[in-house]
C-alpha cells in the first residue's frame, strides 16, 4: 500500500515541478518568448498571403519580403499619423481641463451629503494619526540626524558613455524597447515564414516516428485554427475601427483616424479592450464640448457596433466558437497579463487556443483540453445519471427536455435513458451506490418515462384526430398485430427498458403493453391471460443475460407457437456478439438497440399474422 501511494504521488510531483519550471522559464525568459510569440502569431496570419504571391510564381523569400515591407509600411503609416493626432491632443490637453472640472462639479454629489461626511471624518482620522506618529518619530530621528552629519557622503564619478547603439538609445528615449522588440520579431517573422516547411518537420520528429500521423493532424488542425481565427479577428477589428472612427468623423468629434486605430487595436485585447476604445473618445468629447450630445453620440455609436459585431458579426465569421471556453478565456488572460504584461493580455487566446490543441493531440497534456475546451465534457447520458445521483431530478429532466428539443423521443430513450440506466446498474452490482439510492434513481426514472409516454401518445392521438376530421371518415386507430409484451428478464431497470420498448411500439401502432417484475409463473400467466402473439425479452446486460436465456427457453417450452425476440441492450458488440452470447434456441430474434428490436418485431408481428392467416385459409378450406 505504501508503496502504490509513493509510485502515485510521483507522477504529481513530477508535473507539479515541470509546471513551476514551465511558468519561471516563460517569465525570466520573457524578452525572448514575447518577440517570439509574436512572430508566431504574425507568421499565422501573413502565411496565406506569402501563399498567393507563390502561387503567381515567386519563390518563398521574395514573397515573404514583399508581404513584411507591405505590411509592416502600412502599419508604419498608421502609427505615424496615430502619433500624430495623439501629439495635437496632447499639446492642447490644457484648454480641456477646465470644461472637464465643469463637467465633473455638475454631478459630483453635495458636500452636505453623508457620503462626503463619512468621506471627511475617515480623511480627518488619517490626519490626526500621522501627526501623531510624525511627533514620535521626531525625537529619535532628530538624534540620529547628529550623528549622521558628521560622517562623510560618498562620491562617485562616472565616466559618459559613447557608442552609435548607446546614442540612439538615448535619442529613442522610451521608444526605443518597444522598437528593439519589433525589430526582433520581424526577423523572427522573416525566418518562420521562409523556413516553414523545416520548422514543421522538426516538430513533426520531435512528436516521435510512430506518431506522424497524429502530429500531422496536431499541426494542420492548429495552422488551420489559428490562421482562420487570426484572419477573421483581424477583418472584424478593422471593420469595427474602421466604422467607428468615421462615425465619430460626422459627428464632430476630432482625430478620428486616432480613435479608429485604438478601437481596432484594442478588441484584441479580451474583455476591456472595447471598453478603453469607447471611453477615450467620449472622454475626449466631454472635453471639447460644451454639452452631452457629443459624448452621447459618440457612445450610442459605440454600444450599437458593439453590440452587432458581438453578437451578430462575430458569430456568423467565427462559426459557433473557437473552441476555447469563456471562463478558460478571461482566466488565461488573467494569466498571460500577470506573466507577460500588455503583450500577455493581447497573445492570451491565440496561446491558449495551441494549448488546447496540445492537449487534444498529446496524451499526457489532455487535461488541457478539458479545461480549457469548451466542448462538453460529459456525455448527455452521464450528466443526467449525475444528476440522478445527485438527486436533482428537475435538472435531470431539463437535460432530458433539451434533448428532445433536437432528437426524437427513441434517441433519448436509446442514447440517454438506457445508457444511464446502464451506468446504474454498474454501480450497484459494484456497490459503489447503495439500494436505497438505486431505487431512488430507478424510481424518477420511471416517473420521467411514463410521463413522456402520457405525452408523446397524447399528442398522436390528437394528431390522429385531426387527420380523422381532414378525411371526413371515423378512422380507427392503427393496431398492427394481435398483441406484443416486453417482460423483464431480471430487474426494474430490465423493466425499464421495456416500458420504454412498450411507449416506442405503441407510438409505431403497435397493440403492445408491458409486465412488471416477477418469476417465470407470473409471465407465462400473463401471456396465456392476455394471449399476447409476440413477447419481447428485455435485459440490460451484463448481468441479465443468463436470466434473458433462461426466460427464453422457458416461454419456448411453453408457448411453442410463440414468437420471441430478445433486447441484449447495449451489448458490446452489437446484435451479432449477443447472437453468439445467447447460445442456444432463443435466437430468432436479438437486437441491442431499441430500434433494431421495433425492426425485428415488425418483421415478427408480420410473419406471426402471415402464418395466421394461412392457418385459417387451411381450416376453411377443409
Amino acid at each position: 500500500m505504501a508503496r502504490s501511494s509513493i509510485s502515485s504521488s510521483a507522477p504529481r510531483s513530477t508535473t507539479f515541478i515541470a509546471f513551476a519550471l514551465t511558468i519561471a522559464m516563460l517569465y525570466f525568459g520573457r524578452q525572448i518568448f514575447i518577440p517570439l510569440a509574436l512572430a508566431l502569431v504574425l507568421a499565422f496570419l501573413l502565411a496565406p498571403l506569402v501563399g498567393l504571391l507563390e502561387k503567381g510564381r515567386l519563390h518563398r523569400t521574395p514573397s515573404v519580403i514583399i508581404v513584411l515591407i507591405l505590411s509592416f509600411a502600412a502599419t508604419a503609416g498608421v502609427s505615424w499619423g496615430v502619433a500624430n493626432q495623439l501629439l495635437e491632443i496632447m499639446v492642447h490637453v490644457g484648454e480641456y481641463k477646465a470644461n472637464l472640472q465643469e463637467k465633473v462639479s455638475t454631478i459630483r454629489a453635495p458636500k452636505s451629503g453623508p457620503l462626503q461626511q463619512a468621506t471627511q471624518t475617515v480623511r480627518q482620522l488619517n490626519k490626526d494619526l500621522s501627526i501623531t506618529v510624525d511627533n514620535s518619530a521626531q525625537a529619535p530621528d532628530q538624534a540620529g540626524r547628529s550623528s549622521r552629519s558628521t560622517r562623510p557622503l560618498p562620491v562617485q564619478v562616472t565616466a559618459p558613455n559613447s557608442g552609435l547603439i548607446q546614442d540612439l538609445t538615448d535619442t529613442l528615449g522610451p521608444l526605443a524597447p518597444p522598437l528593439e522588440t519589433a525589430g526582433i520579431v520581424v526577423i523572427f517573422t522573416a525566418f518562420t515564414l521562409i523556413k516553414k516547411e523545416d520548422l514543421r518537420n522538426r516538430l513533426i520528429r520531435l512528436g516521435g516516428k510512430g506518431r506522424l500521423h497524429v502530429m500531422t493532424q496536431a499541426l494542420d488542425d492548429a495552422s488551420r485554427r489559428l490562421s482562420r481565427y487570426l484572419w477573421m479577428q483581424f477583418v472584424v477589428n478593422v471593420t469595427f475601427g474602421s466604422l467607428f472612427g468615421l462615425s465619430l468623423y460626422f459627428i464632430g468629434i476630432p482625430h478620428a483616424l486616432l480613435w479608429a486605430a485604438l478601437a481596432a487595436l484594442l478588441r484584441f485585447v479580451p474583455y476591456i479592450g472595447t471598453w478603453i476604445a469607447a471611453a477615450l473618445p467620449v472622454t475626449l468629447a466631454l472635453a471639447i464640448f460644451p454639452g452631452w450630445k457629443h459624448a452621447v453620440l459618440a457612445f450610442m455609436v459605440f454600444a450599437v457596433l458593439e453590440l452587432i459585431t458581438a453578437n451578430i458579426l462575430e458569430p456568423w465569421i467565427y462559426g459557433s466558437h473557437t473552441g476555447i471556453s469563456s471562463l478558460a478565456i478571461l482566466v488565461a488572460a488573467v494569466f498571460w497579463t500577470m506573466l507577460w504584461g500588455v503583450a500577455g493580455l493581447i497573445l492570451s487566446t491565440p496561446l491558449t487556443l495551441c494549448l488546447m490543441l496540445a492537449g487534444r493531440y498529446v496524451p499526457r497534456l489532455d487535461f488541457l483540453e478539458i479545461v480549457l475546451g469548451d466542448e462538453p465534457v460529459l456525455t448527455p447520458e452521464e450528466r443526467f445519471y449525475q444528476r440522478l445521483l445527485a438527486m436533482d431530478v428537475d435538472d435531470a429532466r431539463d437535460i432530458a427536455e433539451a434533448y428532445l428539443r433536437e432528437h426524437p423521443l427513441e434517441s433519448l430513450y436509446e442514447s440517454v435513458i438506457l445508457p444511464a440506466l446502464a451506468l446504474a446498474e454498474q454501480d450497484r452490482h459494484s456497490d459503489f451506490i447503495d439500494e436505497r439510492t438505486s431505487d431512488t434513481i430507478l424510481q424518477n426514472t420511471r416517473e420521467l418515462i411514463e410521463d413522456l409516454g402520457d405525452r408523446y401518445e397524447r399528442r398522436a392521438a390528437r394528431a390522429n384526430a385531426v387527420e380523422r376530421g381532414n378525411n371526413g371518415a371515423v378512422l380507427p386507430m392503427p393496431s398492427l398485430g394481435t398483441g406484443i409484451v416486453c417482460i423483464p428478464a431480471r430487474d426494474e431497470a430490465d423493466e425499464l427498458a421495456g416500458i420504454m420498448l412498450a411507449q416506442l411500439l405503441r407510438l409505431g401502432g403497435f397493440n403492445a403493453s408491458y409486465v412488471s417484475v416477477g418469476s417465470f409463473h407470473d409471465a407465462t400467466s400473463a401471456i396465456s391471460n392476455a394471449g399476447y402473439s409476440v413477447a419481447c425479452v428485455s435485459a440490460l446486460p451484463p448481468f441479465a443475460v443468463a436470466r434473458a436465456r433462461s426466460m427464453c427457453q422457458h416461454l419456448q417450452s411453453k408457448f411453442p407457437q410463440l414468437k420471441i425476440a430478445i433486447g441484449l441492450w447495449l451489448f458490446a458488440g452489437g446484435p451479432a456478439a449477443a447472437h453468439e452470447r445467447l447460445q442456444g434456441e432463443c435466437r430468432e430474434a436479438t437486437a441491442t438497440t431499441l430500434t433494431e428490436s421495433i425492426g425485428q418485431i415488425r418483421r415478427l408481428v408480420e410473419s406471426s399474422v402471415v402464418h395466421s392467416g394461412s392457418t385459417r385459409h387451411q381450416a376453411t378450406s377443409h
